[in-house]
């Protein structure tokens, strides 16, 4: 065990890094790390790994390990988000040594080789990438799982919470699945009259919701449902995915008029 303090000081023999502990949003880490512990020193940011997958659109939108790394893009320096899907449960621990070499050969490259992007916010280059490895029995094969460049696919969820009688309200324990995505959780309360419920029964009556999602269709969809190079497609057959991101909740050119001149953009009604 390492030495706790609420200082830094010099390394001692024997010790080859000092270990920085935060209270807060792995975004908010990312930027205290760049602008108040080590500014000007860090050239990139490496966020995870998470255990659980952060592919598509439902898990990705709700990723803190993305979070941290859109935080470092957002302040122009390079990202990678790494995430190991479950796919067995429990994860055989064999599988975590040769996910983290294979984790290191793709940062290594990206670093390497990192793209062009004539939208990117930093010099052109890409904002940032989303790295998935799926925990399989296939990552101990000598010739490993192979890698593909993906796009995101673009899935949707429904209900996430359910609501629990009043003798359960205090009760904190949560629904959650096993090694899901690293979607934010929590309970949520809400006054029935505000929501329309019968309060007149009783005035001081809370309606309870506990975070209990089906997240199954988004772990395990059919094959044919998936969009072939997409993130969801390459983790369900058994490959990483490597998908570069803008830092942005990129905008659709749904209309002709909506490039050009300024002119040309004037909707009118």
């Amino acid at each position: 065990m390492g030495e706790v303090s609420s200082t830094s000081r010099p390394l001692n023999g024997g010790e080859v890094a000092e270990w920085v502990l935060l209270d807060g949003t792995p975004a908010t880490c990312t930027n205290i790390a760049l602008h108040n512990l080590y500014p000007g020193v860090i050239d990139l940011v490496i966020s995870g790994p998470n255990l659980g997958r952060n592919s598509s659109a439902a898990f990705a939108m709700s990723s803190g390990t993305i979070g941290a790394a859109m935080s470092s893009a957002l302040s122009q320096i390079r990202s990678v988000a790494i995430s190991y899907g479950t796919v067995l449960r429990p994860t055989p621990n064999e599988l975590f040594e040769p996910a983290d070499i294979l984790s290191g050969r793709i940062i290594q490259y990206l670093w390497n080789n990192w793209g062009k992007d004539v939208g990117g916010m930093r010099d052109g280059e890409i904002d940032m990438y989303n790295v998935n490895i799926p925990m399989i029995m296939e990552l101990l094969n000598p010739e490993g799982i192979d890698v593909y460049w993906t796009h995101m696919w673009r899935n949707s969820y429904g209900q996430l919470f359910k609501a629990v009688s009043i003798p359960d309200a205090t009760s904190t324990t949560r629904d959650v699945p096993n090694k899901g995505s690293d979607v934010a959780a929590g309970q949520y309360l809400a006054q029935q009259s505000e929501l329309g419920g019968d309060a007149s029964k009783d005035e001081s009556a809370t309606l309870v919701f506990k975070f209990s999602p089906d997240v199954q269709p988004l772990i395990t969809p059919s094959i044919g449902s998936l969009p072939v190079g997409s993130d969801g497609w390459a983790i369900a057959k058994g490959h990483a995915s490597i998908t570069p991101l803008r830092a942005c909740f990129a905008h659709v050119d749904h209309d002709h008029t909506a490039v050009g001149t300024e002119s040309l953009r004037i909707l009118k009604l």
